[in-house]
């Protein structure tokens, strides 16, 4: 189908839609593609320092840009300077390391909430190319009224059945999202007791840190 055929079955209201929609999609793919590969990176490398040892940490942890890695080895290096709260620490850390990964999930949930809406308005729009049709003609063409009436209601389906699987991905997202919150909050534990142990290296030079 060309554009102008689809543009003149679903209407402007579904157009926009369409875009909303593999936007989200795109969105809500590459959200779960990149936390896939971040908790197996963690998994291969800073897992392996915690059964192994502590003199490894230079080698793995301080070299990694893992961000789940990252806020994990920030709390080893920092904590205390600014709060004894480990959950408060993680917190701030969560948002400064994984900033992208919540700007796509408030994205995500914009496209499951708007999506209705557009396929409402592209409703109200099919609605009323219908009382256009019948207000400019004594006898209207049936085949007017029924473009009409099948965009008022394309719309709303379409609508519909957008919204339905962009929030299944936000939640089930944003459940991983806050796994990964835990999981920081107990390896961020075990980090600490990790580096305390006699020869540890957990600090690294200035220089290093700042780089």
């Amino acid at each position: 189908m060309s554009f102008s055929g689809m543009y003149a079955a679903i209407g402007p209201a579904g157009m926009v839609l369409v875009l909303v929609a593999c936007a989200g999609l795109f969105l809500a793919l590459r959200t779960l593609l990149f936390l896939h590969l971040v908790w197996k990176e963690f998994k291969r490398d800073f897992l392996d320092v915690e059964q192994s040892s502590a003199r490894n940490w230079n080698n793995v942890v301080n070299a990694s840009d893992n961000p789940l890695v990252c806020v994990i080895r920030d709390i080893a290096q920092t904590h205390g300077e600014h709060s004894e709260d480990i959950r408060a620490e993680v917190t701030y850390l969560f948002h400064r390391n994984f900033a992208r990964v919540t700007k796509s999930l408030c994205w995500i949930r914009l496209v499951s909430v708007i999506s209705p809406l557009l396929g409402l308005l592209g409703t109200v729009l099919g609605m009323v190319s219908v009382f256009r049709t019948i207000a400019e003609n004594a006898a209207p063409n049936p085949a007017l009224l029924a473009a009409g009436i099948w965009e008022a209601l394309i719309t709303t389906i379409m609508g519909l059945s957008f919204a339905i699987p962009m929030l299944m991905f936000y939640y089930y997202l944003m459940l991983k999202f806050r796994g990964f919150h835990i999981e920081a909050v107990e390896h961020s534990y075990r980090a600490l007791e990790l580096c305390s142990r006699p020869g540890a290296e957990c600090l690294p030079p200035k220089e290093v840190r700042h780089a």
